[in-house]
Order: C-alpha cells, then sequence, then structure tokens
C-alpha cells in the first residue's frame, strides 16, 4: 500500500480515535474514502469526456472548472451522460472536492455532507443505504455543531490529500486492513471475523482457480463475504477477469455496505453482483439460479453460535449428514453450507480453526463422512498470529465434489513455520505463498512440509486429520560424536595444565616482599590443587 494512503489514513484516524472506539472511527473514514473515490472518478471522467484518454490528468481545480463549464451549459447533458457511464451523478456542490472548498472559504457545515450522502443513496439500489452508519450527528463527533463540524472539517482536509488513483490495489481492502492492523487492539477480537489478510485471500484465490482459468462467466461465491476482499482476489488469476460474477452474503450491515462499497470501487458491473444483507446459516441463500458456483470461498466466524436446531437435519444443505455442527462451534455448518453451493466441477477454499481437524462428536462424524466422500482435498496449516484481533493457528481446508474412484487421498501442507514476524504480527512472504501453491499443485510429498495421505492412512488414524500426524517437522538434534569430544576435552585439559604451569612460573619470578610471600604461596596452592582436580 502507498505510505500517502497510510499517511493520511493514519492523520485522520488521529482525529477520532479518541472520540469513539476503532470500530465505529472505521466506519466514518471508509465512508469517506469511498465518497471521495466516486468524486473524484467523476472528475476524471468529465476530463476524458472532452479530451479522450490521458495518461496525466491536470489538477483537480481545472478538472472541477471543466465540470462547472459544462453542468452551467447544460446539467441535463452532463447528469445522463455521466449517469450512463458511471451509473451516478454527483451534483458539481456535493463533490469531496467542492465540500474541500468549503472548508478552505470558511463555508463548510455539517448538513452539506449529509445531503451529499443522501443525494447519492438515491441513485438507485447500488447506493441505497450505504453510508446508514456514518452518523454525522453523533455526540462521538463533538458535543455540539460547532465541534462536530470541526471534527469533520480536520477529518475531510487530511483525506483530501490521498491520491486514491495512485493507490495499486485494493482501496478499500488495504485501507481496512491498514486501520485495523495499527488498531488492532482497539477494533477488538471481531476485527479478524470479516476481513482476511491479503496473503491468505491469495492463496485461496489462486487455489480455486487452478484448472477454471478460462471459465466464462466465472461465478465465485462467498457466504461470509466481509469487505468482499476475498472474492476479489480471484480476477488476478482468471483469464477473463471481465466476465467475473460475485455472489455474497453477509450478517453484519455495516460491513455489508462496506463490501458493496468495495465492489464499486472496483468497477464491478451491477449485473455482475448479487449480494445479500441476512444470515448465511439460519436462511439458505441463494435458492434460485445460479446457486451453484465454480468457486466458494470463506472466513468465517470462528466457532461461532447458531441455532442448531434439529429442523436443520431436513435441510438440504446438511441432512445428508445425519448431525448437526454443536450449537457453541458452527465451523462445520459453515463449511457444508458453501460445500453444498459448490458446482461438481468447482473448488471450495475455507479458513478454519484447527479444531476441525480433530473434534469428535457430531463433528467427527461430519468430517469421516466428508473424508468418505473424498471432498477434503487438501488441509493446508498456516502459521499462528496472522490474523488480526486473534492469534489462534488456522487451517486452510480445500473442498472438491468431482474426485474419481478411490480419489480420495488428502495432501497435507504444513505452512506453520514460514513467516516474518512484524512487531506483534506475522506475515506470509510472497515466497511462502509461492512455496504453498506450488506444493498444492504438485501433489506430492515433501520432506517435513507436505504428505499425501491415502485414505486408508487416514482412516487408520480414525478420520484424525491433525497435521502433525502426517507431517513430520521434528528435527534431530545433531549426533554428538564422543570419541572426538573426548580428544577435545583431553587437549583442553593439557592446554590449562600449561597456562597453571606457565601462571606460576610467573609468580615465582615476582619480587616478593614479606607481605606478599604468603598470598603468592597461597596461590600457587590453589592452582595445583585445581590442576589436581582437571586431571580426574
Amino acid at each position: 500500500m502507498s505510505n500517502n494512503l497510510n499517511n493520511q489514513l493514519w492523520a485522520s484516524a488521529d482525529i477520532l480515535r479518541g472520540k469513539m472506539d476503532a470500530g465505529e472511527y472505521k466506519n466514518y473514514l471508509l465512508g469517506l474514502v469511498f465518497y471521495k473515490y466516486l468524486s473524484d472518478q467523476q472528475l476524471r471522467a468529465v476530463y476524458e469526456e472532452e479530451y479522450g484518454k490521458v495518461e496525466e490528468f491536470p489538477s483537480r481545480k481545472v478538472q472541477y472548472a471543466g465540470l462547472l463549464e459544462w453542468h452551467n451549459d447544460d446539467a441535463e447533458d452532463i447528469r445522463k451522460i455521466l449517469t450512463q457511464k458511471l451509473g451516478y451523478y454527483i451534483q458539481p456542490e456535493h463533490l469531496f472536492f467542492a465540500l474541500r472548498n468549503k472548508v478552505d472559504e470558511y463555508d463548510f457545515r455539517r448538513e452539506h455532507l449529509e445531503t451529499a450522502f443522501t443525494e447519492l443513496q438515491k441513485q438507485g439500489e447500488q447506493f441505497e443505504g450505504l453510508f446508514a452508519d456514518v452518523d454525522l450527528k453523533s455526540t462521538k463527533l463533538g458535543s455540539n455543531d460547532n465541534q462536530r463540524n470541526l471534527t469533520i472539517i480536520e477529518v475531510i482536509k487530511a483525506l483530501d490529500e490521498i491520491d486514491l488513483f495512485g493507490h495499486d490495489g485494493d482501496v478499500i481492502g488495504d485501507a481496512y486492513e491498514y486501520l485495523i492492523g495499527q488498531f488492532a487492539a482497539g477494533a477488538g477480537k471481531k476485527a479478524g471475523e470479516f476481513y482476511t489478510p491479503q496473503a491468505v485471500s491469495k492463496i485461496i484465490s489462486e487455489i480455486v482457480a487452478i484448472g477454471q482459468e478460462n471459465i466464462a462467466p466465472f461465478h465465485i461465491y462467498d457466504p461470509a463475504m466481509g469487505s468482499g476482499s476475498l472474492m476479489l482476489n480471484i480476477r488476478g488469476h482468471v483469464n477473463y477477469p471481465l466476465q467475473v460474477h460475485y455472489h455474497g452474503q453477509e450478517l453484519n450491515t455495516t460491513t455489508y455496505n462496506l463490501a458493496r462499497m468495495n465492489l464499486i470501487l472496483h468497477n464491478v458491473e451491477k449485473a455482475q453482483t448479487r449480494l445479500r444483507n441476512g444470515d448465511t446459516l439460519d436462511e439458505d441463500w441463494p435458492r434460485d439460479e445460479p446457486y451453484l458456483f465454480n468457486a466458494v470461498v470463506m472466513n468465517p466466524p470462528y466457532s461461532a453460535v447458531w441455532n442448531a436446531n434439529e429442523k436443520f437435519l431436513s435441510d438440504e444443505r446438511f441432512e445428508r449428514f445425519g448431525r448437526l455442527a454443536p450449537k457453541s462451534k458452527a465451523d462445520f455448518a459453515f463449511l457444508l453450507h458453501g460445500f453444498y453451493h459448490l458446482s461438481e466441477k468447482g473448488t471450495m477454499g475455507i479458513v478454519l480453526p484447527h479444531g476441525v481437524l480433530f473434534r469428535g462428536s457430531a463433528e467427527g462424524v461430519i468430517r469421516k463422512t466428508l473424508l468418505e466422500m473424498g471432498a477434503i482435498y487438501a488441509v493446508i496449516g498456516l502459521p499462528p498470529n496472522i490474523f488480526y484481533g486473534t492469534s489462534i493457528p488456522t487451517v486452510v481446508l480445500i473442498l472438491k465434489k468431482d474426485r474419481e474412484y478411490n480419489g480420495r487421498d488428502v495432501l497435507f501442507i504444513d505452512a506453520s513455520k514460514d513467516f516474518e514476524k512484524q512487531k506483534n504480527q506475522n506475515f506470509l512472504r510472497p515466497d511462502d505463498i509461492r512455496k504453498i501453491v506450488d506444493t498444492y499443485k504438485k501433489r506430492k510429498s515433501v520432506p517435513k512440509y507436505a504428505h499425501l495421505a491415502t485414505h486408508a492412512e487416514i482412516a487408520g488414524n480414525d478420520y484424525n486429520l491433525n497435521i502433525p500426524r502426517y507431517v513430520d517437522t521434528f528435527e534431530e538434534e545433531e549426533q554428538i560424536d564422543i570419541v572426538a569430544l573426548s580428544k577435545k576435552m583431553a587437549n583442553l585439559n593439557e592446554q590449562i595444565k600449561r597456562n597453571d604451569t606457565a601462571f606460576l612460573g610467573l609468580l615465582d619470578k615476582l619480587a616478593a616482599t614479606d607481605e606478599t610471600r604468603e598470598l603468592i604461596e597461597a596461590t600457587k596452592r590453589i592452582f595445583m590443587q585445581e590442576g589436581s582436580k582437571n586431571e580426574h
């Protein structure tokens, strides 16, 4: 991520973090970053309408002047053209650049930004309710209107310095990762529940795309989508990225809106998105076509509580397994939901805690059934402390439906020791990611790193998938050569004796007085006694 984005987010967060916790100021900052992006994108679109594609844009002041000229000449014309091109149109006085000008002219009021948000949210379902969590009237911004105005002004000034188009990457995702990384303690444990670090996203995205690179349209589904970044990464691994269709569901309304922003920022066409704010486990979705997907990706909240009502035993997602995930641990409920929605030729990648590999009772029954079906294709152990808000080690499970007869072997990869430690967080480096994916592709055992286990081997372990049972990473201590060590000790003793003799000789040469003679003799006796001990 660019230093400019880092620095300005830090400056903006610094304004708010004394007033509210990280979970709240994140909503303000990301909402404003999103609005600034749309505003600045509109300025560029107007400039390109007049001058065509350009490599470099002039200042926003020049771009804004061009927009005003067109707007004053034919307001309806510019609105129609930009709405068709961008899917929205922001009135000139509501653009982020215009709001920043009002700040400089001491003419800004909180109501200006409220009106700007309201007008954008009226422009179709795509924008409806996007800024519901950006409460500009909150007393946390200040105890009165004047103080709230001052807080918002300072944030606008800080964010205005960001060049969002100079940032190469996932703007919302990277900004979110930076914010929760800087204030993970403030964000709390829930931070890791709806944001997957980019390194883990890259691993899952590349793996689920293997063998499906030429499929178009390509349908990807994330039933616990968080900010949507896990889905968006697939575009870098398929040959027709503009024909990817995104299907996602998220329970948390704030995070659901964040995902909507993220897809808009990545210029995903509305016709290629199908997102829903709802409970993935309590109510199966989607049920209409398409409901089977080329790829299913997921990083659900770990060991979450869910309904687990007996009615779910007749639910198509769970009925073939005969048991339900425990009420206090929904891990397998999420997994089975995703697996149900996987197409016959597709691939699923899900991040879960290690407990799913070995816990017994109902989870043991579900795990055994999946293994008997040949559904579990690979188990990848990740390093501890790579998710924000939790230090527990996690595992990526890769699942497939289409396995040839007897194709029930499972590849185990232990990548838990390959990482770089930075401050209080561990990070997967590019080489670590490459090693995991290459090993997955080759699907062969690698000493102390990977093991391709047969179904018989797994059954012999009572369907326990705990990685150390299959990948032996134990490093034997170096063998000690007793003969060489004895010779070394003998040589050392001989050297000590020679040094003692030389030292005693020096004592004999000292010009001793009556006062020091007794001390010299005592020193000689001590050295002779020590030398006698060494010989034994």
